[in-house]
């Protein structure tokens, strides 16, 4: 041990170099900053802290404990402006490149990234926009389907190792290895001086200002549940889209890196203080984070928020491994309990949002019928809802786990449809939906058809949804595996029997006019044909098929197949009867007088004129008549 007077020499020595620079007492001092100058002043200015420090817990300088006291106080509040004025000056708002391409980046790992990471699986957000590109290209770059490993989890020790990775997360530098040293060995004589609450919350005061710029870098802006739930949808969509992209760099990127930083300046220095330096910076900013996606979670349900939900709630079913792993200390739980409560009320409000959907089909209440019979807008959108919603497939089958409420409940009520769920065994809960949203559509079509006055135009309307219904259907590979071929072969078989009910509706009258029946006359010694009773039927049935072709023709059949093939059936039974009765009783027309005003139209005009049929637009009054 040394002498006592040498000790008494190294304290006052000590004493000198902190009252030097005391910045309430020398201008100077003020003006300069210790970390800002050479090596040798910073290590000279750390030892007569730490010699200071000895002679506090040394008793032969009993006497002196009130000088080294306020000594140390004058160092401790130098050592903390040392410490923000380091990381202000450190510290800088990350690039935008350096947010979302890890090619321009200093990671971290104690492991190299292969072929086993994968890219996020995401289902695209309808509909397609240039800034889903993005946050596609965005997602895929920090994504992995498996989650971090805590084996991972090391200490750094300030060496050029090429980057740090737990599988999803990158972590970056945020601050320089030499400034990591300095703010080190300052926490280091601050909390064992007893300033631990004073060095974190210089800390979090720096860093939380760093955090809130890559925010705003980010586009996640401050806004309160209440003011998120007030935006129109429209804009809503964008900060979703917006959010996703944002999450995964915040919690994969920036509080990871946070994280990684404290361990580097805090880990091992006192109880828990880095933690408690990551929570001072975080914490704000990860509840402002996810209360925007607790905000869409409780906010008021409708069927076009279903799939930005969904997206959420993939993005942050995704994240939950990670978000664990980031904040997986007991202070950090309320962030985790967040999260996973936040990706439960998503997943109620995706199935609330289902079960609104088909009430809303069921009672969507138009009654005005739509013009020619065509497509209803209804059956458009069910549709193209529930073809998006087999894209989510593998979310919902997750999240749908209930049946449909259908079968005996509503037998009986003449409102709502009934399935029997007996026929449809092995399907899972989300293929029952589906089916049950197709029969309640057909159900609402239905119902809608009877508004039409001509009941050929109610079958063609009909034929026309429920063929659109069956097209959609079969043009998705997953809708079509989750309805199944037999109920599909049902739906087919209904579009047919409506066809035939529209032929027969129009064309057995038509036909009609062309029988035989009523035109013999017995007894006769004529040739047995009444003329008069043939001019009248010929006049009939010029008048009912010319009737037929003005108003048929204003009729549509979108798709171009179904509306050739209704053609064809059409032609197929009207041009062969008029044809054979053309062939029986020409000859007894062109006998008579003015054999043109019955016999008006040749075979071919007739097939000509089947081909205006279901255009969806007026023809001229008369037919186009063969050359006389």
């Amino acid at each position: 041990m040394e002498p006592p007077e040498n000790d008494a020499v190294a304290v006052a020595s000590a004493e000198k170099i902190i009252l030097r620079w005391d910045s309430t007492a020398s201008e100077d001092a003020r003006d300069r900053m210790i970390f800002d100058g050479d090596r040798y002043e910073i290590d000279k200015y750390l030892q007569a802290v730490d010699e200071i420090q000895r002679s506090m817990e040394s008793a032969s300088i009993s006497d002196d404990s009130a000088k080294a006291n306020s000594a140390i106080q004058i160092a401790m509040a130098r050592l903390e402006d040392e410490f923000r004025n380091i990381l202000i000056a450190q510290t800088s708002p990350l690039e935008a490149d350096t947010l979302t391409d890890p090619s321009s980046c200093s990671f971290h790992s104690t492991a190299s990234i292969g072929s086993s990471d994968s890219h996020l699986s995401l289902p695209p957000p309808p509909p397609h926009t240039e800034e889903d590109d993005f946050t596609e290209t965005s997602s895929s770059t920090y994504a992995s389907d498996t989650p971090r490993r805590k084996e991972f989890r090391h200490q750094e020790s300030g060496s050029s190792t090429s980057y740090r990775s737990t599988n999803s997360i990158r972590e970056i530098d945020l601050i320089p290895p030499e400034a990591i040293c300095d703010l080190r060995s300052i926490a280091e004589r601050m909390i064992a001086a007893g300033y631990l609450r004073e060095c974190v919350q210089v800390y979090g005061s720096g860093r939380k200002s760093a955090v809130d710029a890559n925010f705003r870098s980010l586009g996640i802006e401050k806004l309160s549940i209440g003011e998120i739930q007030r935006l129109e949808w429209e804009s809503l969509e964008t900060k979703i889209r917006r959010w996703i992209r944002a999450a995964k760099v915040c919690v994969r990127i920036l509080f990871a890196s946070e994280k990684r930083l404290c361990e580097q300046i805090f880990e091992g220095l006192g109880t828990a203080s880095d933690d408690a330096c990551f929570m001072e910076t975080i914490k704000g900013p990860a509840v402002q984070l996810f209360n925007f996606a607790e905000a869409i979670s409780i906010s008021r349900r409708s069927p076009e928020k279903l799939f930005k939900i969904l997206d959420l709630h993939d993005a942050l079913s995704d994240l939950l491994p990670d978000i664990e792993v980031v904040f997986e200390s007991k202070s950090s739980e309320s962030i985790r309990v967040q999260a996973v409560e936040i990706l439960s009320r998503l997943a109620e409000a995706a199935r609330g949002i289902l079960s609104e959907f088909e009430n809303a089909v069921l009672r969507e209440p138009s009654k005005v019928p739509v013009p020619g019979g065509t497509i209803h807008p209804l059956t458009r959108y069910v549709m193209n809802y529930i073809s998006l919603i087999s894209d989510y497939k593998q979310t919902l089958i997750e999240l749908i786990v209930s049946k449909p409420s259908t079968g005996s409940r509503y037998s009986g009520d003449p409102n709502t449809p009934d399935m029997d769920l007996t026929e449809f065994e092995g399907k899972t809960p989300l293929a029952l939906h589906l089916i049950w949203i197709i029969v309640i559509l057909q159900f609402n079509l239905d119902a809608k058809s009877k508004h039409y006055k001509d009941a050929s135009l109610s079958h063609l309307f009909m034929m026309n949804n429920v063929h659109y219904i069956v097209q959609k259907i079969k043009g998705s590979p997953e809708l079509r595996e989750m309805i199944g071929d037999d109920y599909l072969k049902r739906l087919t078989g209904k579009f047919r029997l409506a066809a035939t009910n529209y032929q027969r509706s129009t064309w057995v009258r038509v036909l009609y006019c062309l029988r035989d029946e009523g035109l013999h006359v017995s007894g006769s010694f004529s040739s047995g044909v009444s003329k008069s009773a043939l001019r009248e039927r010929f006049k009939t049935f010029n008048a009912m098929f010319e009737e037929v072709h003005r108003t048929q023709a204003t009729w549509l059949v979108p798709d171009v197949q179904l509306r050739e093939e209704l053609r064809i059936s059409i032609s197929e039974k009207l041009i062969p009867a008029y044809r054979s009765f053309l062939g029986r009783f020409r000859s007894h027309i062109e006998s008579g007088r003015h054999p043109e005003n019955y016999i008006k139209y040749s075979v071919e005009d007739l097939e000509n004129a089947v081909l205006d049929f279901f255009e969806g637009y007026p023809v001229s009054q008369h037919l186009r008549r063969r050359s006389q």
